[in-house]
């Protein structure tokens, strides 16, 4: 500053250079403006192709979904049938094994309650039976054996019963009494063990009326008499019925097409002679009752007409009458009037 010069110092040309830098980074240009307006136009670039797709889009994805709402309600019905497929299958098989199920039961118990009555009734005849022995001690006991197998085989409801039990008892004059209480007593012990009670018929009743009115009334009284449950008959004197009436046993006594199956008829035949020889075989009592019938039926005396009696037709009538013939013999203290 002496002698008032005034001394100008001259810019540091480090502070220029830093002006002049400062200068240029004012002046330089803003690279993230560009930035912004790219990113913009992207963005609005991008916003018209999401409106142009968008549409598509979502017309697929309703679609899509629209198949998706039909598939549910088409998987819902299988799922529905093939579980009332199985049901209705299920169903079946318990039928299947319950139905014959139920059937055995069932037939187990009525099997059972059949077993139970039968022994029932074999055990009530077969008591009646016995004391009936006791009683009728002067009797063959091949009688008692073969009556007792024969009416208990038909008792027994195991067997089929394909035809009557048809069972012929016979004896001379002197036997009349023990014939008649005898034929009483086993048809007796016959209905009452099944609870029933017994058809009698009484030939010497019918000996003089008309052949077809006698054959009319047999017929009602047997089967009036089977239809209300009676289980057995008796004919006494079947000897003298009048012959032609005689035919309508073909109807009660066949082998395969008997009226009624599950009954029993018990004949009773009084011979000429007195006595029966306890000698005699079962066969030659048999043969000894067929040929008094023929007699009997078939004389000369007896009148033939077509609906009368011949030789055929006794034929015929006595193979279905002569299952079993078996002989009474007479019998000591029997009651004077009626049977014990």
């Amino acid at each position: 500053l002496t002698g008032g010069t005034t001394i100008h110092f001259e810019e540091n040309p480090v502070k220029e250079n830093a002006k002049a830098h400062d200068s240029n980074e004012t002046e330089k240009p803003n690279i993230y403006t560009p930035l912004k307006e790219i990113k913009a136009d992207f963005l609005e670039k991008n916003q018209a192709c999401y409106s142009t797709f968008t549409p598509q889009s979502r017309s697929k994805s309703q679609n899509q979904s629209s198949k998706e709402k039909q598939s549910q309600p088409l998987a819902k019905n299988d799922g529905e049938s093939q579980n009332g497929f199985h049901k209705m299958w299920t169903l079946l098989l318990v039928l299947l094994i319950s139905v014959p199920l139920l059937y055995v039961l069932w037939s187990g118990i009525r099997g059972g309650t059949s077993l139970s009555r039968d022994a029932e009734i074999l055990q009530e005849f077969r008591a009646r039976m016995k004391k009936l022995k006791d009683t009728y001690q002067s009797q063959d006991p091949n009688l008692w054996r073969r009556a007792h197998v024969f009416l208990e085989k038909h008792l027994n409801t195991s067997h089929m019963r394909l035809e009557p039990a048809i069972l012929l008892l016979t004896a001379g004059r002197e036997a009349e009494k023990a014939l008649r209480c005898l034929s009483n007593e086993i048809a007796d012990a016959f209905a009452s063990s099944q609870n029933a009670t017994t058809i009698r018929i009484n030939g010497v009743d019918k000996a003089v009326l008309d052949s077809d009115v006698v054959k009319l009334e047999v017929d009602t009284e047997l089967s009036s008499g089977f239809r209300e449950g009676k289980k057995v008959a008796v004919v006494h004197r079947f000897e003298s019925l009048p012959a032609g009436s005689t035919l309508i046993f073909y109807k009660y006594c066949d082998h395969e097409n008997a009226a009624f199956k599950d009954v029993a008829l018990l004949l009773t035949v009084l011979l000429d002679e007195q006595s029966l020889r306890k000698s005699f075989t079962f066969q030659e009592v048999e043969e000894k009752v067929r040929d008094f019938l023929w007699a009997k039926f078939t004389g000369s005396d007896v009148p033939s007409s077509y609906n009368g009696m011949d030789t055929d037709k006794l034929s015929g009538l006595w193979s279905r009458i002569s299952h079993l013939v078996l002989p009474v013999w007479p019998e000591k203290g029997l009651p004077l009037e009626g049977c014990t």
